[in-house]
């Protein structure tokens, strides 16, 4: 008799476009093998609640429709860390054994998380304390993962920031304005490097290139001599002001998240250049879309391949994707360091090679 296993999938972090794609591929490909397939709601937080919060995935309720639907149907938590759980009075407890006791609860022979590097290596460490099969799908806006060339979601925010970009240009243009537009980006510019190219900024700054004023406001005017009244400037949200700091907003429960930049550079550019500035904050728009084809796709081919690597037994590994070829690593080194913008890099040099602003010169 063939061995019916039980695995678990769960989606941790923020969201993106494309992870319903995932969990399609997830539920498809265990099909294959005869498994069923449980999905966690709310990421480890269903696994920390007695019994789990957890739903069975019939592969016959996952048809192509689902592959559209921007979100995950199962929820994700990017708070409530298991090892430092925060409390009402602000102490955190370790609730990490609640989550493995979640697991066990569940007779599941294996765990696929889906998420950034900070969720993963919390899965990870989880997996190692409770002798968790466990393997780990890339997906973050910010393509900031070391070892893969692309994480699920990161395109779709690429695409959403670019049409703002369209959309900002004919009203820029129409009054003579120069339009900020800030774009996330916590640890790596990634989305404000290739979005600003592809919808022909003329100032990006990312948290990589330090930056000067007057350069983007010689940029400006530089312009203006060649008979252009308006300008684009592409900012990523974790980009510090001029003395170095990074800009967070406080939010109730004492979170704080980066966020302000664009609103401090509009105040700068307008008491120096005297044009009429105006800034946008794409915020959360750019994870809520329905995935493009680009991210439906990846997030097929990695979801596939992390059903493999169970069948072949092989945990503590992350799937993906180099060089054409969907590959694995181990947990540990894919997510040592953050993939930031390679100052040297040719899509830094594609920028500058077309004039482009970068604040440093």
């Amino acid at each position: 008799m063939v061995e019916r296993k039980r695995i678990g999938v769960l989606t941790s972090g923020g969201d993106c476009a494309g992870l319903n794609a995932l969990l399609r591929a997830v539920v498809l490909r265990a099909a294959d093998y005869g498994w069923q397939v449980f999905g966690i709601e709310q990421g480890t937080l269903g696994l920390m609640e007695s019994p789990p919060r957890a739903q069975l995935l019939e592969a016959s309720a996952f048809d192509g429709s689902i592959l559209r639907r921007g979100g995950t149907i199962l929820g994700t938590t990017n708070t409530g860390d298991p090892f430092a759980f925060p409390q009402l009075d602000g102490d955190p407890i370790d609730r990490s054994e609640e989550v493995i006791a979640g697991y066990n609860a569940l007779g599941l022979d294996a765990l696929i998380g889906i998420g950034g590097d900070g969720s993963l290596a919390i899965l990870n460490r989880l997996a190692k304390q409770g002798g968790i099969n466990f393997v780990g799908v890339p997906k973050t806006i910010d393509n900031d993962i070391g070892v893969t060339e692309v994480s699920v979601g990161y395109d779709t925010a690429v695409a959403i920031a670019t049409e703002a970009l369209d959309r900002l240009q004919p009203t820029a243009a129409s009054h003579r304005r120069v339009m900020i537009l800030e774009v996330m980006g916590r640890d790596a510019g990634h989305i404000a490097l290739n979005a600003g190219i592809a919808g022909g900024a003329d100032v990006i700054l990312v948290p990589e290139i330090p930056y000067r004023i007057e350069h983007i406001v010689r940029k400006i005017r530089s312009l203006n001599e060649m008979g252009r009244d308006f300008a684009l400037v592409v900012v990523a949200e974790a980009v510090p002001n001029e003395s170095g700091n990074r800009i967070v907003q406080k939010y109730a429960g004492g979170q704080s998240r980066y966020g302000g930049v664009g609103h401090f550079l509009g105040e700068r550019l307008a008491e120096t250049t005297h044009a009429e500035v105006r800034v946008t904050v794409l915020g959360h728009v750019q994870r809520g879309a329905a995935p493009n084809s680009r991210d439906r796709l990846m997030a097929s081919v990695f979801g596939v391949h992390a059903v493999d690597l169970i069948e072949q037994g092989r945990f503590g590994r992350m799937v993906a994707w180099q060089d054409r070829h969907v590959v694995d690593f181990d947990i540990d080194a894919a997510v040592a360091a953050p993939a930031v913008v390679d100052i040297n890099g040719p899509i830094v040099r594609t920028a500058r090679g077309l004039g482009i602003c970068l604040g440093d010169q």
